[in-house]
């Protein structure tokens, strides 16, 4: 999950920032409304948290521009305006939730995950394909009833393709969900982390290989049916995990593993 912030409060922001960073959830901020509209229309992110009272123009606005750039990333407000009125009209102009300052932490976060399972068309917070398990609430991942432990960026990239299965995601998007846009590494690191998040799903699903390389564009999650459930990794996930200086040569560019 990555998350755009637009808020001029320094203290606001940063209090939200470390609640979404104690979840492993990157966020990038603008403090007007007018670099909060331009990024929104850029980057892909799975949510917008929108400030009212912004130094420029009103959050009104923002959401207005946003949603006439045809831009359908969910919008959550976060306002000190607590009045129905305010409510009403936010959620009329294309608002996914109104949640008024100031409010608990918890709240927010559970909102957040609420509203992006919703626009990815999962109305539970239970993913599941074949032997695995992904608790969107509490980021544990199971393969045949057993915890599967992932580091953050590894829980990510699972959680990026189950979200779109059957959808390939190229090395870009990988890096825009797991990294803030001042944050970015060198994109061959998403191959190590695909290469090592294959190996523990492999290991504790049998042999089973649950991430296909598409070449020259990406990575998909591919959900096995009854007749592949004996399939083995297949032959560039073994030469690299076979591979030491793969590993050794990039792993030095992983940050928050």
């Amino acid at each position: 999950m990555r998350v755009l912030l637009i808020e001029d409060d320094t203290s606001t922001a940063r209090s939200i920032e470390l609640a979404l960073a104690a979840e492993g959830i990157p966020t990038d901020r603008a403090e007007v409304g007018v670099d909060g509209i331009e990024i929104g229309k850029i980057y892909d992110y799975d949510i917008i948290l929108l400030d009212l009272m912004l130094p420029d123009i009103e959050g009104f606005e923002v959401l207005l521009r946003l949603r006439s750039a045809k831009v359908k990333t969910p919008i959550l407000i976060l306002s000190g305006l607590s009045s129905v009125d305010q409510k009403v009209k936010g959620l009329g102009f294309g608002a996914d939730d109104y949640l008024t300052k100031p409010f608990n932490k918890g709240e927010l976060i559970a909102r957040i995950q609420a509203i992006v399972r919703r626009s990815k068309g999962h109305s539970e917070s239970v993913v599941r394909f074949d032997k695995v398990t992904i608790n969107l609430d509490t980021r544990i991942v199971e393969v045949d009833n057993k915890q599967v432990h992932l580091t953050n960026k590894e829980y990510a990239i699972l959680e990026l393709l189950a979200m779109r299965k059957g959808t390939v995601l190229t090395k870009e998007m990988f890096l825009n969900h797991l990294y803030s846009s001042m944050d970015e590494p060198e994109i061959k690191i998403i191959d190590v982390f695909v290469c090592k998040l294959r190996k523990k799903l492999a290991n504790a699903a049998g042999g089973t290989n649950y991430i296909e390389t598409v070449w020259g564009r990406g990575y998909m999650l591919k959900d096995y049916d009854n007749n592949h459930l004996g399939s083995k990794i297949d032959e560039d996930y073994n030469q690299n995990i076979n591979n030491n200086d793969f590993i050794e040569n990039h792993s030095k560019n992983i940050r928050g593993v």
